[in-house]
């Protein structure tokens, strides 16, 4: 019998240092994007796949995550008194009554791995998602965990979103090397972590996107410490190799980089030009902003 894929793992124990001082007293993932948090979108991606159960890799300054997904009685309550029932639809959508969410804290941050591993009481033996938040991904329709699970049904076997990058960016990614493709999916042959360019096996970047069956725990039980001193999940993948087919996935849509400050800024010009209650007035705003000569 086909197993489908009912959970989904979110990596969020990172300090975001990158994002000081906005991310001092604040998670990176609640930074928002227009009007949502960063997280928000994530584990909107993951219900549009079919997911149900969210489990949080958390570390000891992300309470935020956690309040943002528990019920807010006070200002559901107020909202109500006042007939703001299109705010409180809003809120009550955040976390819908058949998802259940986890939280499971990190006690040390030994890399994505490690994080990873963390999830296996709850995941059991099952095949799960990873879905990193700083990766927003927007196809307007389906998301990009809908096409992976959907792929997962027929194939059965890890799968890793993958995106063509600049050759000199190779040193930022997990990077893959694969066989003949099939459509949008290929086998992977090879897989190295944040290899330079002139040694990098091609361009072919891993995106935070992972669908991966459960057999990934006791590789990643037994994976020491890779690039940089943590626990590398690419590591873990290519012991996995070993044993399955993995499989790479070129995905339809557009990815931001929401960990980079470039990325972050991109994603909020183009989804608050998609963004149906102020695309046409921010839309009028830039173009004038462009006429005025100030950018």
């Amino acid at each position: 019998m086909n197993k489908k894929v009912t959970k989904a793992v979110f990596p969020v124990a990172g300090l975001g240092t990158r994002f000081l001082p906005a991310t001092k007293a604040v998670a990176k993932e609640m930074l928002p994007i227009v009007d949502k948090p960063l997280m928000q979108y994530a584990v909107e991606e993951a219900m549009a796949a079919g997911i149900d159960t969210m489990i949080f890799i958390t570390g000891r300054s992300k309470n935020a995550i956690m309040d943002h997904y528990d019920k807010a009685y006070e200002m559901e309550v107020e909202l109500e008194a006042r007939g703001k029932d299109e705010l409180l639809k809003v809120l009550r959508s955040i976390l819908p009554s058949h998802i259940s969410c986890v939280f499971i804290r990190q006690p040390e941050a030994l890399g994505l791995g490690h994080a990873v591993y963390c999830a296996r009481p709850v995941v059991g033996d099952e095949p799960f998602a990873v879905i990193l938040p700083d990766d927003l991904v927007e196809d307007g329709t389906r998301g990009c965990m809908a096409q992976m699970t959907a792929l997962y049904a027929e194939k059965q076997c890890s799968i890793l979103a993958v995106e063509r990058v600049d050759p000199s960016q190779t040193g930022s990614y997990g990077i893959v090397k694969t066989g003949e493709a099939t459509g949008s999916y290929s086998p992977i042959d090879l897989i190295v972590e944040k290899p330079k360019p002139e040694v990098a096996p091609s361009n072919l970047a891993v995106i935070g996107r992972y669908i991966l069956n459960p057999a990934i725990f006791d590789k990643l039980k037994h994976t020491g410490r890779g690039a940089g001193g943590e626990i590398q999940l690419t590591d873990g993948i290519a012991d996995l190799m070993k044993d399955e087919q993995v499989l790479a996935f070129e995905f339809e849509g557009t990815r931001y980089d929401c960990g980079a400050k470039l990325g972050f800024l991109v994603a909020n010009v183009e989804l608050g030009l998609l963004h149906p209650g102020l695309k046409d007035e921010f839309a009028a705003y830039l173009k004038a902003l462009a006429v005025s000569g100030k950018i």
